[in-house]
């Protein structure tokens, strides 16, 4: 089969140099070459096991692989909010598919380390965190594949020619999330602890939050979407067949929600909140981009304690190689503006200190810092390439004690016209560095594959769910209060939001993950999940309000010789009326004189859009693999 990489897989010296930074250079360079060392000989001793795992970590990269875009409803992006899944033939299913072919050729590593790890003669404790790490990547790509086509074919073998896998039926995705929880159940055994292992590699801890993470998203999913999507695994699908000791969604919210709290309560991780160092309100922004000589406070990757599984990147050793100023922004929709809370903690359509959509500026005062640290404020100076404003003679550093490392001028973002295109009256910032040696392909700050907010958030979420829509003041301050707190948001209380009736704590707390998550490739999982993805993705997407004085003001840049709205480049021209709410999180609707972005008329999500389609070429291979429902 082309999606099973049947060749021993070999292990590039520089791949293994390049992809982790935790061992020494001389460790990897005092290696054989790989292609002269038989599998025997490689398995031999504990460091060559440790050298098999370490491999595993190229697997960890920035978005993670495993997702189209994190563009839903709330961004402006439409393909995949309008239910395009590419590549397809005339009938709409994958003709083929990276995500099915590289997960099945990666599950071979694994598979061959626990393997050899039973033939091993020496001590298995010597060897014990290289199969944990095994274990984990294992049931990290049985994970993707299911968010991606549901119940798929299990591969705990590394397999050849012979194997009966090769064409084996696809299993259910109870099955599926049972061997995964089974895999992560011995990561969590055998990997050592946080304060025992060095910045970037794999822990108890972080097999128990990624654990956590997929109990939270299957229980979900079980009590909203249920069994809609499996097919009767006889004409199409993957079934419904649950094995022996399945846990119910019950079980499932309970162990999410102890194991979130043993991490929480852990000692070992910590939020990043550097409000009171140099970089202030955007200290948020600084996350992101963290690296050494980005931020005012210079602060570097050490300081980080929040990242509790991370893609490790290096200027020098594993650079990134994007340009993340142009390829990782994503542009916020109305919608996803008007999540944003203010300052007291309610949402734009309840709190008495929002200001309102008359100026360019309003919206952006009293709010969440997460929005000013993830998208641009109109006419206000940062630093980056653009439009100067005061000729190049600013550098980035003169009120910092590092002068002169970053860019060469200041700009203001949003002085071109909203005009189409690219210009659409919101820029978003999050992810995008400052440092001028990080202009090109060259930027290499970590991303983050899983982080102690999420943890807070699994633990707050599957509180609520096992509450029948009911959490406690303390649950919350245990969890989702402490991220508002660090955004300069009025902690989320019961009192609240009493008073109004379209405000739920699940509701609320689906916001919080909405915003904290922005752009980390969760949301539109997140809103299969729910059983909600057909309502909210398939409403009018929208953008700013081109209405009363909000580029009439005294600094509108026409003085520049700026139009700053040009209705041309908007075919879809502006809302004439109010738009409907989410059901979910209590959002403002959307007044008249919105900029269309795209109709609901254009969007065409359903219940068959919630996986993809099994690849028809894996098909054709494999006449016992089933196609997806409604494909």
């Amino acid at each position: 089969m082309k999606n099973i990489n049947l060749s021993l897989k070999k292990i590039s010296l520089p791949i293994l140099f390049l992809g982790f930074l935790v061992t020494s250079c001389e460790k990897y360079l005092d290696q054989d070459p790989q292609d002269s060392v038989t599998e025997a000989v490689y398995f031999d001793t504990p460091e060559q096991f440790e050298n098999a795992a370490n491999y595993l970590y190229t697997r960890f990269t920035f978005d993670n692989g495993d997702e189209a875009s994190d563009l839903s409803g709330n961004y402006t992006t439409p393909d995949y909010g309008q239910g395009l899944m590419a590549p397809t033939d005339a009938d709409h299913t994958n003709i083929t598919d990276d995500v099915w072919d590289d997960n099945y050729g990666r599950l071979r590593a694994p598979n061959q380390l626990i393997e050899k790890a039973v033939d091993f003669l020496g001590d298995q404790s010597e060897i014990s965190t290289s199969i944990g790490t095994a274990y984990f990547f294992r049931a990290w790509h049985h994970f993707i594949l299911l968010k991606r086509f549901g119940g798929v074919p299990i591969v705990t073998n590394s397999l050849d020619v012979t194997s009966e896998e090769v064409y084996a039926p696809r299993n259910s995705r109870y099955e599926v999330i049972y061997q995964i929880l089974t895999d992560l159940d011995e990561a969590i055994a055998k990997l050592p602890t946080a304060n025992n292992v060095e910045q970037g590699k794999l822990t108890t801890e972080a097999a128990m939050a990624y654990k956590a993470r997929i109990l939270l998203y299957e229980a979900t999913w079980d009590k909203y979407v249920g069994e809609t999507t499996d097919g009767d695994g006889v004409t199409a699908g993957a079934g419904s067949a649950r094995p022996t000791g399945y846990p119910s969604v019950e079980e499932m919210l309970t162990e999410a929600k102890q194991l979130a709290l043993n991490v929480i309560n852990n000692g070992n991780f910590e939020l990043w909140d550097q409000r009171a160092t140099a970089c202030g309100d955007d200290h948020l922004f600084y996350l992101y981009n963290l690296e050494e000589g980005s931020n005012p406070a210079g602060l570097t990757k050490v300081d980080n304690k929040e990242f509790i599984i991370q893609a490790v990147y290096d200027f020098s050793l594993r650079n990134l190689n994007r340009n993340n100023s142009h390829a990782k922004p994503v542009t916020p929709s109305r919608k996803m503006m008007d999540m944003y809370l203010c300052t007291d903690g309610l949402p734009v359509q309840y709190s008495s200190v929002f200001e309102g959509y008359d100026e360019m500026t309003s919206e952006f005062q009293n709010r969440d810092l997460r929005l000013k640290s993830f998208v641009y404020e109109p006419l206000k100076e940062y630093w980056g390439r653009g439009l100067s404003i005061d000729g190049g003679g600013a550098q980035y550093g003169t009120d910092f004690a590092d002068a002169g490392t970053g860019f060469d001028y200041r700009y203001v973002p949003q002085l071109q016209s909203i005009s189409g295109g690219r210009n659409i009256g919101y820029q978003g910032r999050k992810f995008v560095s400052e440092q001028i040696d990080r202009d090109g392909n060259s930027a290499s700050p970590n991303w983050p594959v899983l982080r102690l907010a999420e943890v807070m958030l699994i633990y707050a979420e599957a509180t609520v769910e096992l509450g029948g829509g009911n959490i406690s003041d303390t649950d919350l301050n245990i969890s989702i209060n402490k991220i508002r707190a660090r955004a300069g948001v009025a902690p989320l209380t019961n009192a609240l939001i009493a008073p109004y009736s379209d405000l739920t704590m699940l509701g609320e707390i689906r916001r919080e993950r909405a915003i904290e998550l922005d752009g980390e490739n969760f949301r539109f999982n997140d809103l299969m999940r729910w059983g909600i993805a057909e309502e909210e993705l398939n409403k009018n997407v929208c953008l700013t309000y081109i209405t009363g004085t909000e580029y009439e003001t005294a600094e509108n840049p026409k003085s520049l010789g700026n139009t700053i709205y040009n209705a041309s480049g908007f075919p879809l021209g502006l809302t004439s009326g109010e738009q409907s709410t989410s059901s979910y999180a209590g959002i403002a609707t959307t007044k008249a004189g919105a900029l269309l972005l795209d109709v609901s008329g254009n969007r065409n999500w359903n219940i068959s859009r919630y996986l993809y389609s099994i690849p028809n070429n894996e098909i054709e291979l494999n006449t016992n693999l089933l196609q997806n429902p409604g494909w």
